[in-house]
């Protein structure tokens, strides 16, 4: 989805628009997404708790964000705004699962393997994701090999095998991950929903009194907005510079399998290094890189940069997941972890929305991305405050 799309909606889907208008199309659609999650995960991830239901809600969001992929098969050229909406929709899907996914990690595993499970969760996502990816390479590359006709098909097609390998992948996690044991509300929805709003104002002024997590709240808020602005516009900037298709979907290819051993690597560390300090050199590295894609021009300076965000990329999603578990109480994961996506989403709304206005003022894909900089910059400087906690 990551790979294809941007180029598809900006080549295929967009075909004729201008490359400013493009990019703020899908900024937009982006920012829409997070910030209809941002509003309903923490709610979400409240219910999940009271009605023990994190399984149940995890395969409604993973089988219709599932559902909204596979519809992209069906969108025609020009036909834009279907894409938009069903890639939206498959994408807060996608992150609505993840709040469920997140929060059942403390009923599983210890305190102290928060690190190193959280890293190997992502490493292997990486290597089954780049596996499907470089699949459905292959067959964007050589589609006659497969039995296709074209390339575009070769893409459409692509969207159907994401979508029958997110549902295949999601079994075992749902049939062998047991629903975590808590006391279960018998009280009807709309009672239900105002115990919601009472225990999300409760979370907020937990978060405040607690000093370390809300240091690293903050933080987070700044930090990941960066992150995840780079990572789902990266693709459309570089097709905004003139390069080519083929060469940025290599480019993404390399930092899924990069990925891989460094979301391990990262996790490794963990267990002998500050999680904290890990996260501040994993910034680092994405501040040189948002450095070097407003100086690159050709696509080897594109690949060169994929590589460094594969090194970075795992390390500081997966680390910033286990230190938000271990600064957080374990009887009310889904609340936290609603709450915890609620900021990632929030991010996600923020950064787009800074790239689609720097896009319209300055007309300038390179000044736009060392906007990020400062977020960047901001969350590292706020991590510096926050103290490993004792497990």
């Amino acid at each position: 989805m990551a790979g294809f799309f941007p180029v598809f909606f900006k080549q295929y889907w967009s075909g004729g628009a201008s490359a400013i208008d493009s990019t703020e199309r899908l900024a937009w659609v982006l920012a829409v997404s997070g910030f209809l999650l941002a509003i309903l995960s923490p709610i979400l991830g409240v219910i999940s708790d009271k009605r023990r239901s994190k399984k149940k809600f995890l395969t409604i969001t993973m089988l219709a964000g599932a559902i909204g992929s596979a519809g992209l098969f069906f969108v025609p050229q020009g036909g834009w705004q279907a894409a938009a909406a069903l890639y939206g929709f498959a994408l807060f899907m996608c992150s609505a699962s993840c709040v469920f996914y997140d929060s059942l990690m403390p009923s599983v595993v210890e305190p102290k393997q928060y690190d190193f499970v959280s890293s190997l969760g992502y490493s292997a996502g990486y290597l089954g994701g780049g596996i499907i990816f470089l699949i459905n390479v292959l067959m964007y590359l050589k589609p006659q090999l497969f039995g296709i006709s074209s390339d575009v098909l070769a893409v459409r097609i692509s969207f159907l095998v994401v979508a029958i390998v997110w549902i295949l992948l999601s079994w075992p996690l749902l049939k062998w991950v047991p629903e975590p044991e808590t006391h279960e509300s018998t009280s009807g929805l709309w009672t239900l929903s105002q115990e919601t709003f009472k225990e999300l104002k409760f979370t907020v002024m937990s978060i405040f009194k607690n000093k370390n997590l809300f240091y690293f709240v903050l933080a987070y808020w700044f930090y990941i907005d960066g992150v995840f602005t780079v990572m789902t516009m990266a693709v459309d900037f570089g097709l905004s510079l003139g390069l080519e298709a083929s060469d940025l979907i290599k480019a993404l290819l390399i930092t899924q399998f990069v990925g891989f051993p460094s979301a391990y690597l990262f996790g490794v560390l963990a267990t002998r290094w500050s999680n904290r300090n890990l996260i501040l050199l994993c910034l680092l590295i994405y501040m040189i890189v948002i450095i070097g894609a407003s100086l690159m021009s050709t696509g080897n300076h594109f690949f060169i940069l994929a590589t460094v965000i594969g090194l970075a990329q795992g390390g500081v999603q997966a680390l910033s997941r286990s230190l938000f578990a271990q600064l957080s109480p374990p009887e009310k994961s889904g609340e936290y972890f609603g709450f915890f996506n609620l900021l990632g989403k929030f991010a996600s709304v923020l950064g787009p929305i800074l790239i689609a206005l720097f896009a319209r003022v300055t007309g300038d894909s390179r000044q736009t991305i060392l906007s990020l900089l400062i977020l960047v910059g901001a969350g590292g400087a706020l991590l510096l405050r926050v103290q490993k906690p004792k497990l």
